[in-house]
């Protein structure tokens, strides 16, 4: 026997106010159509818990209500603008991501070197053979092995303003294998000349991954690397 209407309305009304107090308000459209996936014979928990996950997979410029208080103030992307601090919470997600801890040309090498199965090891370079008994990765690709950093990246609110942010200390799960599309929580922290200064203590890394975004930077990423550093096709692999 489906549930009563009134059910209804008690399960959508529960997850946007658990959306809301996690800093991520959803739109009412959204809402609505994300209503026919709600499972009502789950917990409550579930429901939440679905709904966020399904909500930090979407672009949050078309899923996310958006206000003076969950958003960069004006002038934020200005390198004139000398420094903001921000209380927020602010969410936003991850439009690209770049190493500058290692040179450009150094990365296409790591890529290259993943794309034939290999990995770094020190001063060596091991050829990595899959185990046909045990499917575990214990040797993974160098492109991935390696954390590096600093990182540089390229931030978005919910309307659409576009930041650069700067990893001043290292935070867990911030590499370049950081899914294009990720959504991360923005708390008391400071924006310089237009870059945002990230910390442990002001970035929340909540998740999520818009699958067509992540796909098309992945594919690109070396081809991007090697225009930065002024590569053509026929030049040699001799470039600093």
């Amino acid at each position: 026997m489906p549930p009563a209407p009134s059910a209804d309305a008690a399960a959508v009304t529960a997850i946007h106010t658990y959306l809301k107090a996690k800093s991520l308000e959803p739109r009412p459209q959204w809402l609505q159509s994300y209503q026919p996936s709600i499972k009502f014979n789950t917990p409550p928990v579930v429901q939440q818990r679905s709904a966020e996950s399904r909500l930090l997979s979407t672009d949050f410029t078309s899923t996310l209500q958006s206000s003076a208080a969950s958003c960069f103030p004006a002038g934020s992307a200005n390198p004139d603008t000398k420094e903001l601090r921000i209380p927020g919470p602010i969410p936003v997600q991850v439009l690209d991501i770049e190493d500058i801890g290692r040179s450009r040309w150094s990365q296409v090498e790591a890529i290259e070197m993943e794309e034939r199965g290999e990995m770094r090891k020190g001063h060596e370079v091991i050829r990595v053979v899959p185990d046909e008994e045990d499917n575990s990765d214990m040797n993974p690709p160098a492109n991935s092995a390696e954390k590096g950093g600093p990182h540089k990246l390229l931030l978005q609110d919910a309307r659409g303003t576009k930041v650069y942010a700067f990893e001043m200390s290292r935070i867990g799960k911030i590499d370049v294998s950081l899914a294009i599309g990720a959504k991360l929580l923005l708390k008391n922290f400071t924006i310089a000349r237009g870059v945002i200064m990230l910390t442990p203590g002001n970035t929340e890394m909540l998740g999520g991954k818009i699958e067509a975004w992540d796909k098309m930077w992945r594919e690109d990423r070396k081809k991007v690397l090697k225009e930065k550093v002024g590569w053509r096709e026929g030049m040699g692999m001799g470039v600093a």
